[in-house]
């Protein structure tokens, strides 16, 4: 193993270390992209579980009301 760096293999060394970084921030603006879409559907699952709930619910206040 050699115990010097020349600069040519600095420079070699800053350009693989610049690419691996590159390569990490595709990754995580992927995964970013995939936690929207994630939270989209949480939402709009969400939304329509609710929506439901409150037709169920008026529901059973209008059998209640009706058997008054």
């Amino acid at each position: 193993m050699r115990s010097t760096w020349t600069d040519s293999r600095l420079d070699d060394f800053k350009a693989q270390v610049g690419a691996r970084f590159d390569e990490l921030g595709g990754r995580i603006d992927h995964q970013s992209e995939r936690i929207d879409a994630l939270q989209h559907t949480i939402l709009v699952v969400g939304g329509g579980l609710f929506a439901a709930f409150v037709a169920l619910l008026a529901a059973i206040i209008g059998l209640i009301a009706t058997q008054l």
